[in-house]
């Protein structure tokens, strides 16, 4: 079953539902809408290596707004923080802004039970595109889970701005149990 509109609301309202700030004219009719946050983050190494921590350079979106180029990855991350112990969320990019040739969120929609946080949005533009903080970039549906419940305790937990990939840790993890 998918959260409603209005049940999202009484969600928020009753602490079933985070989402930090609120704001009641982001609802829609079985969605939230997300805002982009200020900070974007791209990688620096010409090669990326799943094996290992990648550098990357951060930067402020102005008040003019920061053009985006085709070809170039941009972590970017949600505005509000947002998590439940009850509902499974989807993230998904709004189709206004896949309208402008932006895919947000292609390959990770699905959040944890029990995560919180700001979520990291991969963000790849089809040709240049100007985007802003505080623009409405994506929406999160929400889930009622079905059978028991263990909540998200992972690496990205309580997330605040754009995270890197730490894929790196898993293949540290993996090598050490294998010794």
């Amino acid at each position: 079953m998918i959260l409603t509109g209005p049940e999202i609301t009484a969600a928020t309202q009753d602490g079933r539902l985070r989402i930090t700030p609120f704001a009641p004219d982001q609802v829609n009719p079985n969605s939230y809408n997300v805002r982009l946050g200020p900070t974007l983050l791209t990688y620096t190494s010409d090669v990326l290596d799943a094996h290992q921590p990648n550098p990357t350079t951060e930067f402020t979106i102005g008040q003019d707004g920061h053009v985006l180029q085709p070809g170039e990855l941009y972590l970017g991350h949600t505005l509000e923080e947002v998590g439940s112990d009850t509902f499974v969320p989807l993230l998904f990019g709004r189709s206004s802004v896949g309208r402008l040739g932006l895919f947000v969120e292609i390959t990770a929609p699905i959040g944890d039970i029990g995560f919180h946080g700001q979520w990291t949005l991969m963000l790849t533009p089809i040709r240049p595109l100007r985007v802003y903080a505080g623009m409405k970039i994506g929406q999160i549906m929400f889930f009622a889970s079905v059978g028991p419940i263990s909540p998200y305790a992972g690496k990205y937990q309580a997330a605040a701005g754009p995270q890197p990939s730490r894929y790196w840790g898993d293949v540290t993890k993996l090598r050490a149990v294998a010794l």
